[in-house]
C-alpha cells in the first residue's frame, strides 16, 4: 500500500480507491487492521505550531506605554549614578514583568487546555458496524460518514453523496459552498475543483456522505499548508485596548507634570541632578506599575471561573462584554429545556390517544383518550390489529429515524442522535413496536436528510409488492403534501389545524407523518418525488419540559434587567406554552404571550421589525435569514445582544451577535467555530452564570483602577506641591519606588481575587460605551489623592515640629502612605457599599496581603539593612497611631462618599417615578 497522499487519489474511481486501500466502504477496516494502521501512521493530528517560548512572552511584559518611563528612569539613575534608585526601579519593572509572565503563561495554558478539550468526533464504519470514534483516531482505509454540520476529519475521496456541500473557504478562500460528487477526475485538476474530496477541517453545510481516508495528519491538504484554524486567541480585549487608551493618557499627563517639576526645580536654582531625580521621581510615583498584571491576572481568573461553570471561552472578548448583554436570544429545546423528549398524545383516524411514562425510557402503555382519561387501570396497551392508522403513524415514526437508544450499565437509556426522534422509538416501543423486526420487514432503500429550510425527512423502505415513503416534520409542510388520508378520505385541514393548537397549547411539539407508494423497482428518493401524492396519516405530539434550572435562571437574568428571548423551529403555541412556564417578560394579549412566527416576520419591514422586537419575547419557525435579521435589529436598538445555538443554521445569527454561544453536546462544528463561547452543559442556566462571572469580572478590574489610580495621584501630588513651594520631600524618590513596588503586588492585586458582591445581578446592563473614567470615578481619584497628599505633609510636618531627624520624619510620611492605600484597599471591595454589608472576611488573600505588607513596613522602619538601603529610621509607636488614625480617616472619607452617592440614587430614583 503506498504512502496516502490526497493528490494521487481524485483521479482514481471509488473502486480503485478502496482496492488501494485495501477496504471496504460497506464493511469498512478490521478492528485488528486499524490498530496497526495507528502505528504505522501515528495519531489523526497536525503538528502544532510550537507556542511562544518563555524568553518572548517575557520580553512581551515590557512592550507597554508606563514601562517605557521606567525603563527611561532607570537608564537616566544609571547615568547619574544614582546605583540604588536605578536597581529599586530596575526591580519594580522586573517584579511586575514577571507577575505578567506568570499570569500570562498560565492563562494560556489554560486556554490551551480548554481547546484541546473540544474534541472532534468522526462517524465511521468499522468491522461492519457504525461507531463514534474521537478523530484522531482515523487511519487510511477508515470509512466516515458526514452529515450536514460536521467538520470533515481527515482528506476523504468520497464514494457515495446526498446533496453535499461543502464549505472550503479555510482551505481554498472560496467564499461559496462547493457541491461535490463520486466521479473520477482528469489528472492535473486543480486542489479547488477537486469535487469528489473532502479535505480536513473543512465544513459540511448541506447533505450526507460516505467517503474513504485517504490522508490523514500532516499528509491532509491543510497538513501540507500548515494552516490549522485557530482554537484559542491571544490576551487582546477591548478591554485591554481601553486600559492601553488610559495608560498612553496617563503617559502624557505624566510627563507634562515630569516637566513642569524640571522647569520649577530650575527656576528655583535647584541642582541639574536633585532637578532630575524629582521628575523621576514624580513620574515613578504617577504610573500604576500594578495595572498590566493585575488585569491579565483578572482576565485569567475570569476564564478559569467561567470553565468551572461549564462556559469555555474562545474568545476573550467575550469576558468583558458578557458584562453589558443586555439582550439574550435563546434556542429552546435543550437550552431552556430538559432535551428529554417524549411523546404524551398521538392523534390517528381522528382519534387522540396518550402515551404514558417519560424520559427515553420504553415502559409506558398507549392509552386511548386525553392524558386525564388514560390512566384506566389496563395491564397492556392498545392492541394495534385494531387500529391500523395508529399503527402506520408508529411506524412510520419508528423507520423514518436516524436516532438509536441504548442501555448503559446502569440501566440508563442514552440517546445517539436527535431527542426528538429518540422519543418516536420510544413510543413505537410503547405500542409494541420492535425496531429491527420492523426494519427486516421493511429495510431502508435511500432516505432525504433533514434539513431547516425544508422542515422534513424522509426515507424510503421495500415493503411486499411495492416500497413506501414515510415522511415526517413540520404540520405545515407535510399537510401541504398530503391529497388523501391513508383511508382515503379528503384531508380535513381544519380539524387537523384545530387538532395541532391543542397540543401546542399544552407545551407539545407537534411533528406530522405521511406515507406514499411507488412502485417496486423504485431504489432512489429525491425532493421531486415528495411534492405532492402523499397520504396523511395523524400526528405525534412531545413535550420537553423547561428545566428547573433553567427557570431560575431567566429570573435572575430579567432582574438584571437582560431581556431573554426564545427563538425556535417549534409551532408558536409550543413556544409560547413553554416561554409561559419558564417565566418569560414580553407582550401580552388575551392569549397570553404574544409569538411571531417566521412567516409573519418575512412580512415585516425593517421599522416595523425593530418597532416590535424589543417587547416580543416568543418567536416561532424561524429560518436562519430571520434569526440573522432579529440580532440585527435588537443591535439596531442600542442592545447588546447574546444568542445561543446548535445547528448550522445558527451559525450566520451566531457570527452576527455580539457574544455567539454554542451548544458543547449538541452543537455541530459550524456552530462551534462560529462561536465566541461554548456550553459545556447545553444549559441555559450556564449562560446567566456567564453573565454573572463577566460582570464580577469587570467589577474587580474597576476596583483595582479605583484603588491605584488615587493612591498614584497621592503620590505623584506629593512631589510636584514640594517642587512647586520649594519644600522639602516628605518622602524620596527611592521610598516612592519602595511603596509602589510592595503595594501594587501586596495591596492591589489581591482585588483580583475579590468575589462578585450580591447584588450583580440585580444591577442593569453596563452601556457598551461606558468608558474607565466616569465621572464619579475621576471624582473619586481627585479627592482621594488630596487626601493623601495633606495627611503626609501633616504628619511629616508634625513629626519635624518634634525635632525628629529627617529620616524617622520620612519613614512616617511613608507609613502613613502605606496605611492610607490598605485602609482605602478595604473601601475598595466595593464602590457603592460598606465592607460590613459585603463580609468584611470573604476575601483572605486580602487579608493575607494587608498583613504581608504591614511586616515590609516594620521590616523598612526597624531593619539596619532597609534603613541603610531607603534611608528610613526606627520610630516610636506614636507615628504608626497616626498613621492608622490617617489611614482610618480616609477610610471613614470613602465610605461617606459612598453614602453620599446611594442617597442621592435613592433621591434620583425617587423623583423618576
Amino acid at each position: 500500500m503506498t504512502k496516502p497522499q490526497t493528490d494521487i487519489w481524485y483521479d482514481h474511481s471509488a473502486d480503485q480507491v478502496a482496492q488501494r486501500l485495501e477496504t471496504d466502504f460497506r464493511e469498512g477496516l478490521g478492528l485488528l487492521e486499524v490498530g496497526r494502521r495507528q502505528s504505522r501512521f501515528g495519531p489523526n493530528q497536525l503538528t502544532q505550531k510550537a507556542a511562544d517560548g518563555w524568553p518572548v512572552i517575557l520580553l512581551r511584559q515590557f512592550q507597554q506605554p508606563l514601562v517605557y518611563i521606567l525603563l527611561g528612569a532607570v537608564v537616566l539613575t544609571l547615568v547619574m549614578r544614582e546605583w540604588a534608585d536605578a536597581a529599586v526601579i530596575l526591580a519594580v519593572v522586573l517584579v511586575n514583568a514577571s507577575i505578567g509572565f506568570v499570569q500570562e503563561a498560565k492563562a494560556l495554558k489554560a486556554i490551551d487546555a480548554l481547546s484541546q478539550s473540544l474534541q472532534t468526533m468522526a462517524n465511521v464504519i468499522r468491522g461492519g458496524q457504525p461507531a463514534t470514534v474521537d478523530a484522531s483516531e482515523l487511519v487510511p482505509g477508515d470509512v466516515v460518514q458526514l452529515q450536514s454540520g460536521d467538520r470533515v476529519p481527515a482528506d476523504l475521496r468520497l464514494v457515495e453523496t446526498k446533496d453535499l456541500q461543502i464549505d472550503e473557504s479555510a482551505l481554498t478562500g472560496e467564499s461559496v459552498p462547493v457541491e461535490k460528487q463520486t466521479s473520477a477526475l482528469p489528472a492535473g485538476t486543480v486542489l479547488a475543483e477537486r469535487t469528489n474530496v473532502a479535505y480536513s477541517t473543512t465544513l459540511v453545510t448541506y447533505g450526507t456522505a460516505t467517503g474513504i481516508v485517504v490522508a490523514t495528519g500532516d499528509r491532509t491538504e491543510i497538513g501540507h499548508i500548515n494552516e490549522l484554524i485557530a482554537s484559542a486567541d491571544v490576551l487582546e480585549t477591548p478591554l485591554v485596548r481601553r486600559i492601553n487608551e488610559l495608560s498612553h493618557l496617563l503617559l502624557k499627563v505624566i510627563l507634562v507634570l515630569a516637566v513642569l517639576v524640571a522647569v520649577a526645580g530650575v527656576i528655583r536654582g535647584a541642582k541639574p541632578v536633585d532637578v532630575l531625580l524629582s521628575a523621576v521621581a514624580l513620574a515613578v510615583g504617577a504610573i500604576p506599575e500594578g495595572l498590566p498584571a493585575v488585569v491579565t491576572a483578572t482576565l485569567a481568573l475570569g476564564v478559569a471561573r467561567l470553565a468551572s461553570r461549564r462556559a469555555i471561552v474562545r474568545k476573550l472578548p467575550a469576558v468583558e462584554t458578557l458584562g453589558s448583554t443586555s439582550v439574550i436570544c435563546s434556542d429552546k429545546t435543550g437550552t431552556l429545556t430538559q432535551n428529554q423528549m417524549t411523546v404524551r398524545n398521538l392523534w390517528a383516524d381522528d382519534r387522540l390517544f396518550t402515551a404514558t411514562g417519560s424520559g427515553y425510557s420504553p415502559e409506558g402503555r398507549l392509552m386511548p383518550g386525553a392524558e386525564g382519561d388514560a390512566d384506566t387501570g389496563e395491564p397492556d396497551s392498545l392492541d394495534l390489529d385494531d387500529q391500523p392508522v395508529l399503527a402506520e403513524l408508529m411506524r412510520a415514526g419508528l423507520l423514518c429515524n436516524d436516532a438509536r437508544l441504548n442501555q448503559d450499565g446502569d440501566g440508563n437509556w442514552q440517546v445517539e442522535g436527535d431527542p426528538t426522534e429518540a422519543a418516536l422509538l420510544v413510543s413505537a416501543a410503547k405500542g409494541r413496536l420492535e425496531r429491527q423486526q420492523q426494519q427486516q420487514r421493511r429495510p431502508r432503500l435511500d432516505v432525504v436528510p433533514f434539513e431547516s429550510q425544508h422542515q422534513y425527512m424522509a426515507t424510503l423502505h421495500q415493503a411486499d409488492n411495492e416500497t413506501i415513503v414515510y415522511l415526517k416534520g413540520s404540520v405545515e409542510r407535510v399537510l401541504a403534501r398530503c391529497d388523501t388520508t391513508y383511508s382515503g378520505q379528503p384531508v380535513d385541514v381544519n380539524s387537523i389545524e384545530r387538532q395541532v393548537d391543542a397540543l401546542a397549547s399544552k407545551g407539545q411539539r407537534v411533528l406530522a407523518f405521511a406515507i406514499k407508494r411507488f412502485p417496486a423497482d423504485t431504489r432512489s428518493l429525491g425532493h421531486d418525488d415528495l411534492t405532492d401524492g402523499m397520504q396523511w396519516l395523524g400526528l405525534q405530539g412531545m413535550i420537553d419540559p423547561p428545566r428547573p434550572e433553567a427557570i431560575k435562571a431567566v429570573a435572575a437574568c430579567q432582574q438584571a434587567g437582560i431581556r431573554v428571548k426564545m427563538i425556535t423551529g417549534d409551532h408558536v403555541g409550543t413556544a409560547k406554552a413553554i416561554a409561559g412556564q419558564l417565566g418569560l417578560n414580553g407582550k401580552r394579549n388575551e392569549g397570553g404571550l404574544v409569538g411571531l412566527t417566521g412567516a409573519e416576520l418575512e412580512g415585516m419591514r425593517d421599522h416595523d421589525l425593530i418597532a416590535t422586537v424589543e417587547d416580543v419575547c416568543v418567536f416561532a419557525r424561524v429560518s436562519p435569514a430571520q434569526k440573522l435579521r432579529l440580532v440585527e435589529a435588537l443591535q439596531s436598538l442600542g442592545h447588546v445582544t447574546a444568542m445561543t445555538g446548535d445547528g448550522v443554521n445558527d451559525a450566520p445569527a451566531l457570527r452576527q451577535a455580539n457574544i455567539g454561544v454554542a451548544m458543547g453536546i449538541t452543537g455541530t462544528e459550524v456552530t462551534k467555530e462560529s462561536a465566541d463561547m461554548i456550553l459545556t452543559d447545553d444549559n441555559f442556566a450556564s449562560i446567566e452564570a456567564a453573565v454573572e462571572e463577566g460582570r464580577g469580572i469587570y467589577d474587580n478590574l474597576i476596583k483595582f483602577i479605583a484603588w491605584t489610580l488615587p493612591t498614584n495621584l497621592g503620590e505623584a501630588g506629593i512631589i510636584l506641591v514640594a517642587t512647586l513651594l520649594g519644600l522639602q520631600l516628605p518622602i524620596t524618590p527611592l521610598q516612592i519606588l519602595w511603596i509602589n513596588m510592595s503595594t501594587a503586588v501586596l495591596l492591589g492585586a489581591t482585588l483580583a481575587f475579590e468575589p462578585k458582591e450580591a447584588d450583580v445581578m440585580t444591577r442593569p446592563p453596563r452601556r457598551q460605551d461606558e468608558g474607565i473614567l466616569t465621572g464619579p470615578l475621576i471624582w473619586r481619584t481627585m479627592w482621594v489623592g488630596g487626601v493623601l497628599v495633606l495627611a503626609t505633609y501633616f504628619v511629616f510636618a508634625f513629626k519635624k515640629s518634634l525635632g525628629v531627624d529627617m529620616d524617622a520624619a520620612r519613614t512616617a510620611a511613608v507609613n502613613v502612605i502605606v496605611m492610607g492605600q490598605a485602609f482605602y484597599l478595604l473601601n475598595c471591595r466595593s464602590l457603592h457599599y460598606s465592607i460590613f454589608r459585603i463580609g468584611p472576611f470573604r476575601n483572605p488573600l486580602l487579608w493575607a496581603g494587608i498583613l504581608a505588607m504591614i511586616g515590609l513596613q516594620l521590616a523598612f522602619t526597624y531593619l539596619p539593612f532597609m534603613n541603610q538601603v531607603f534611608e528610613s529610621a526606627p520610630t516610636t509607636w506614636r507615628p504608626w497611631a497616626l498613621a492608622v488614625a490617617a489611614g482610618l480617616l480616609l477610610h471613614v472619607l470613602a465610605e461617606l462618599d459612598k453614602l453620599r452617592q446611594r442617597f442621592a440614587a435613592t433621591k434620583s430614583s425617587g423623583s423618576n417615578v
